[in-house]
């Protein structure tokens, strides 16, 4: 097989502050809205996700009682901020050529409506991004990681409130006016789109004060919206060959048969996605968004010169998460569902392995949404995330992942093929390249890195890096630029 990657391709990993960081309590950070998120072991595993679909304001005033003996773990995170130095020298090792990560916005403004950032969190990622340029390695930027300042949850009443956009816009000046010679890829919005399935943490709804939530996740969208476009041109401006991009993750749908009302829904459920990057990419609401508004009660307040701000100001390429397929069937109660694709479910696809969380492995599916997206957008394309979760298993020093190797290999293997259909493809950042907080379990114990990090999900370890067998494969790959898959 050919190898397609281009020479210049940004093969790296990404994380979140949020899952990775740590260091809650330390320089001046307040509390995010990921921070309110606990993991008790006791509960049974199918309620592990439950606060990530909804967040009731009892659990959120819980958590900022300073006597709360409740465990927070992503307030742990994997003590990044006190070992960035030497987590970034293994990322160079590898063979780094970006890294995705995202800034605590409540690093820099603890509460969120502050006038002055905290100097504290803004020195602490001027010596994060020096030490990736030393190395050279480009930094690809999220403003917003599911780590909105919970004080603009339970002041303001998070995004539905127009007024957050204004506090963004101040943390995004700030951000560009202080980093404008160190990073120029950037992205507003971490997984814009998926305010459609747990509101909470995506755009700081607390669901029990909102009689019509589908009102609230819309406005707030559109609020988003809004602020992407004027980040976009804020940045442009600030940093003129910078490249500001969108994100959605994106989880691949198919009918589950040929009867055409699984075809018909299967479009219907699939524009709910495309549906924030058809705003975002091409600066214009969809035709169909009128029906799909109609059908949900929804009708926006939309303030003069916003839509003419939306079309001014597009992404200028299209990144998004990937880790499975779904079949979608219009009649799902006779089926055996596949709960473990994220929280949009799906039916289980009878031709697909299953990783232990249920998440369906479709690495095809890869290249397919490579070519959908392109297709649509004709822009060029970011792999963002991309992983698998498993239970690593430490043994005298060593991990043994072949099984995380294989399904990436599978999958860069498909990138290969979408880059020789013509998709235009310029990097891949592998999720959780170091092992992190889960974002919908809150476990570590579901690792998605190349580096192993000695702790349990009660946060008890001694946090120690060891590089897996993965780490050695991916170096080969970064060195080889893909040869060593394709070949």
């Amino acid at each position: 097989m050919t190898n397609y990657f281009p020479e210049n391709f940004l093969w790296g990993g990404a994380t979140a502050a949020n899952q990775l960081e740590g260091g809650w309590d330390k320089g001046g950070k307040g509390l995010s809205v990921s921070d309110v998120y606990t993991f008790n072991p006791d509960l049974p595993k199918d309620q592990w996700t439950d606060q990530w679909h909804m967040m009731t304001y009892d659990q959120v005033n819980q958590a900022q009682d300073p006597t709360s003996n409740q465990l927070y773990p992503k307030r742990l995170g994997v003590d990044f901020y006190h070992r960035f130095k030497a987590d970034i020298a293994l990322f160079a090792e590898m063979g780094f050529k970006t890294y995705r990560m995202s800034i605590a916005w409540t690093r820099l403004f603890p509460k969120g409506d502050e006038t002055e950032p905290n100097e504290a969190g803004l020195k602490f990622y001027d010596a994060l991004f020096d030490e990736l340029l030393k190395y050279n390695i480009i930094p690809l930027v999220s403003l917003s990681h599911y780590e909105m300042p919970l004080y603009l949850v339970t002041e303001y009443g998070g995004w539905s409130n127009r007024i957050v956009i204004d506090y963004y816009m101040q943390f995004a000046t700030t951000v560009f006016n202080r980093y404008k010679d160190k990073v120029t890829y950037w992205i507003p919005f971490n997984e814009i789109n998926c305010v459609k399935h747990h509101p909470y943490v995506s755009v700081g709804i607390i669901e029990e004060n909102h009689p019509n939530i589908e009102q609230a996740k819309y406005q707030s969208a559109h609020h988003q919206f809004v602020a992407s476009a004027l980040a976009t041109a804020l940045c442009h401006q600030l940093i003129p060959d910078a490249k500001v991009g969108c994100m959605i993750s994106y989880q691949l749908l198919v009918p589950y048969s040929c009867d055409p009302d699984d075809i018909q829904k299967t479009t219907e459920s699939q524009r709910t996605s495309l549906f924030f990057t058809d705003v975002l990419s091409r600066g214009y609401y969809p035709s169909y968004a009128k029906r799909l508004f109609e059908e949900k009660g929804v009708m926006l307040v939309i303030e003069e010169g916003d839509l003419a701000l939306l079309r001014a100001h597009t992404a200028d390429f299209i990144s998004f998460s990937y880790y499975m397929s779904s079949a979608i069937s219009a009649h799902p109660e006779r089926l055996e569902s596949a709960e473990g694709n994220l929280i949009t479910g799906g039916i289980k696809n009878p031709y697909l392995a299953s990783s232990k969380w249920g998440w369906q492995i479709d690495p095809k599916g890869l290249r397919s949404a490579l070519n959908q997206l392109y297709d649509r957008y004709q822009k060029p394309l970011f792999i963002a995330e991309n992983g698998l979760g498993a239970e690593d298993i430490l043994e005298d020093g060593e991990v043994h992942d072949s099984y995380r190797i294989a399904y990436l290999s599978a999958h860069l293997s498909q990138i290969n093929e979408a880059l020789h259909d013509g998709v235009e493809v310029f990097g891949y950042t592998a999720w959780g390249c170091i092992d992190i907080i889960s974002a919908s379990t809150n476990q570590i114990s579901k690792r998605y890195g190349f580096i192993y990090v000695d702790a349990d999900d009660l946060g008890q370890g001694s946090y120690n890096r060891v590089k897996k067998d993965s780490f050695s494969w991916y170096k080969s790959v970064i060195q080889s630029n893909g040869d060593s898959i394709v070949s």
